[in-house]
C-alpha cells in the first residue's frame, strides 16, 4: 500500500527543498518511496521523510513512521525517467535506533545465548 508523504532537505546552498513521494517498500530500516514531484535529491543527502497524518495512526507502518518526521538518508537513486528527466525515486536508510527494534529476550533464538569465545 502506498502511503503519500514528503521528504524534506537542505540542498548544498542551504535552501530547504521538499518532494511530495509515496512509499512503496516500508520496512523498519529501510524504505523505498517514488517521487510524485520536486528536484532531483543528491546520493547520501541527508532527509526527513514525513507521512501523510491521516495515514500515520495505521499499524502496518513501523512505529518510527508513526512519529511524525523520521531522519533517513538517501541510500540508493532510482532510474531516470524518459519523461521527466528526474529519479524514479529513492531508497531511504531510516536513521532510528536500532533498541527500538530489538527483540525481548523472551523472543531471540535459543543459540543467541551461546558463547563463541575460543576456551582458553
Amino acid at each position: 500500500m502506498g502511503v503519500p508523504g514528503r521528504i524534506v532537505w537542505r540542498d548544498s546552498r542551504g535552501t530547504p527543498r521538499f518532494s511530495s513521494v509515496v512509499t512503496r517498500d516500508v520496512g523498519y530500516h529501510c524504505t523505498y518511496v517514488e517521487c510524485l514531484s520536486g528536484p532531483p535529491i543528491p546520493m547520501h543527502r541527508l532527509v526527513f521523510l514525513q507521512l501523510d497524518r491521516t495515514m500515520r495512526g495505521y499499524e502496518f507502518l513501523p512505529a518510527a513512521m508513526r512519529q511524525g518526521k523520521i531522519l533517513s538518508a538517501v541510500c540508493r537513486v532510482g532510474p531516470v525517467s524518459n519523461v521527466t528527466g528526474l529519479p524514479d525515486g529513492y531508497a531511504l536508510r531510516l536513521l532510528v535506533d536500532p533498541a527500538d527494534h530489538a527483540l525481548p529476550v523472551a523472543e531471540t533464538p535459543a543459540f543467541a545465548s551461546l558463547s563463541l569465545a575460543v576456551p582458553a
